[in-house]
């Protein structure tokens, strides 16, 4: 995963640890309104997405996650960490605001799928984020743990409900995170990113979601403040996750996870579960047949 640089130094990067795996590595960026957000030179910056959020004309979304996809191939990246599918209808949100196509939850679904088509279209995995919704929070959960005090009801009908659209037009990926959602796991100062209801109940069966799920990262202060590092990783496999973001402490996060596996904490059916949607991500963008980039 890459924050910054060039395009080219990224490409030459990624062609460098391509070589170096006998199984590719999937690529990823967190590139919300385009690779320009993270890369400098020669690369394009389009509009934050409040802003895309007010055209009318849907397909020039489309059209965005087209061209996304297309800088992202040539330097070698597979999924974007994006659309941002939060309904942001908080207007003192810190940490989502603009990020978000705005508060009509329709309005949100729409120029979301319009965006994740766009890209998935063009072989680039789409990730919607942040779930199970981070519109309606007044802290940022890079610096603490926001509660979202919501009942089931109002998180169904309303933060769930881009989510549930893109799950059912297929979107390869989400993003979980960082919130304390008491109406779906009253365990004090439990994240989502490490909720087995948010992940295999509500994400998996009543969304029916099978493609990939990230954590957020996992860095930040939502989660470190209340679980120490490698306890964090260790539960958010087990809570059902597929792929961790941004661990800060890899052999001690290794350490915990293989002894969660080895007491049965974490099930090797579970693991292998994972394993094998990692996989087939992979397959499904042809990585079996080589990268190519810049």
């Amino acid at each position: 995963m890459f924050f910054q640089g060039s395009p080219q130094n990224q490409a030459r990067l990624i062609n460098q640890y391509q070589d170096l795996v006998d199984i590719p590595l999937l690529m990823a960026i967190d590139a919300e309104w385009g690779v320009g957000m993270r890369f400098k030179d020669q690369v394009i910056s389009f509009p934050r997405q409040l802003m895309l959020g007010a055209i009318q004309d849907d397909n020039l979304l489309y059209e965005m996650g087209k061209e996304v996809a297309f800088q992202c191939k040539k330097i070698g990246i597979h999924v974007n960490f994006a659309p941002v599918a939060d309904v942001n209808n908080n207007p003192d949100n810190p940490v989502i605001n603009d990020r978000s196509f705005g508060e009509d939850m329709y309005n949100v679904a729409a120029k979301s799928f319009a965006y994740m088509k766009g890209m998935q279209d063009n072989g680039i995995l789409a990730c919607a984020k942040h779930f199970p919704g981070h519109g309606d929070t007044g802290v940022d959960s890079h610096f603490d743990l926001p509660v979202i005090n919501h009942s089931l009801e109002r998180l169904d009908s309303l933060e769930l409900m881009p989510f549930k659209v893109l799950s059912e037009q297929g979107i390869a990926s989400m993003m979980v995170a960082h919130l304390h959602t008491p109406a779906f796991d009253n365990r004090k100062n439990r994240p989502t990113t490490l909720s087995e209801n948010v992940i295999k109940n509500v994400l998996r069966k009543q969304l029916n979601f099978n493609g990939l799920v990230f954590t957020d990262a996992m860095e930040m202060k939502g989660v470190l403040k209340h679980f120490p590092a490698g306890i964090a990783e260790a539960e958010a496999l087990l809570a059902g996750n597929d792929m961790i973001v941004l661990p800060t402490e890899l052999d001690n996060a290794f350490t915990t996870i293989k002894t969660y596996i080895k007491e049965g904490k974490i099930s090797q059916s579970q693991v292998e579960e994972s394993v094998k949607r990692v996989l087939a991500a992979k397959y499904n963008l042809g990585l079996h047949k080589g990268h190519n980039s810049l």
